[in-house]
C-alpha cells in the first residue's frame, strides 16, 4: 500500500508527464498517453529506484543520477518510450540499458516478459536484486554489450534502448526485432558524449519492422541520453 502523500506525488508526476505529452503532441503524433502506460506510471514506485538521498525528488519530472555516471530517465521520457513501443501483455521485450531497473519495472507492469542488458556489472547486479525484491519476476537482467542484443532470446516484439547509439542503430538490434515489432532508440547524430554535455544533438527514433522485414523509421523528438556503453 502507498501512503496518501506518495499517491499524491505520483499523481502529480503523471500530471506533469501528461502536460509534456500535450506540449509535444505534434512531434509524438498523439496528445495523450495510452491509459495502460498511464496506469503503470502511477503504479511503479519510482522512489525505490533512486538513491536514498534523492528519494525526496523521486516524483519530480526530471532525470536523477544513480551513480557510475548514469541516470534514471525523466519520467516523461520513460512514459513516451513505453507508449511508442506499443507494449502489450505477453510481449517479449528487450531493454538495452537496465540502469536502476525502473524502465524494466514499467514494462513488466504492462505484462511484458522483459530481457534487460546492462553494460556495467555493478548496476546490473543491483537492478536484478531490486527488481526481485519488488516482485518483478518477469524481468531477467544480465550484464553484457547491449549493442549486440540478446540473440538467444530473439526475436522481440519491442526493443527499448535507454542510451544513445552513436550515429546509427546497431544492426544486431534491428535483426532481433520481430516482424511487426517496434524499436524506440535515441541516436546521437553529433559525436557521442559531447552532445550529452553540451545539449541534445540526439534524436529519439521509432523503428517499425513490417511483415516482410522492411524497416521504417522516423525521428520523434530531440533528447539527451548518456552514451550507449
Amino acid at each position: 500500500m502507498f501512503s496518501k502523500e506518495t499517491e499524491g506525488s505520483r499523481a502529480s508526476m503523471v500530471a506533469a508527464i501528461e502536460a509534456d505529452v500535450a506540449d509535444t503532441a505534434r512531434l509524438l503524433g498523439k496528445d495523450a498517453l495510452d491509459p495502460q502506460v498511464r496506469e503503470a506510471m502511477l503504479t511503479v514506485p519510482r522512489e525505490a529506484f533512486v538513491p536514498d538521498d534523492l528519494r525526496r525528488f523521486a516524483y519530480q519530472n526530471r532525470p536523477l543520477p544513480i551513480g557510475h555516471g548514469q541516470t534514471i530517465s525523466q519520467p516523461f521520457i520513460v512514459a513516451i518510450m513505453t507508449d511508442l513501443a506499443h507494449v502489450q501483455d505477453g510481449d517479449r521485450v528487450l531493454e538495452v540499458g537496465t540502469g536502476c531497473g525502473y524502465q524494466s519495472a514499467i514494462l513488466a507492469a504492462l505484462g511484458a516478459r522483459v530481457f534487460s542488458i546492462e553494460a556495467l556489472t555493478e548496476l546490473a547486479g543491483a537492478a536484478a536484486e531490486r527488481l526481485e525484491a519488488l516482485g518483478y519476476d518477469r524481468v531477467t537482467v544480465r550484464q553484457g554489450n547491449g549493442a549486440e542484443g540478446w540473440p538467444d532470446e530473439a526475436p522481440f516484439d519491442a526493443i527499448l534502448v535507454t542510451a544513445a547509439a552513436p550515429g546509427r542503430v546497431p544492426e544486431a538490434l534491428i535483426r532481433q526485432l520481430a516482424p511487426g515489432g517496434r524499436m524506440v532508440v535515441p541516436v546521437d547524430r553529433g559525436g557521442g558524449a559531447d552532445s550529452f554535455l553540451f545539449g541534445p544533438s540526439q534524436d529519439l527514433m521509432l523503428l517499425i519492422k513490417d511483415a516482410q522485414g522492411r524497416v521504417e523509421e522516423r525521428s520523434v523528438l530531440p533528447v539527451a541520453f548518456v552514451p550507449l556503453v
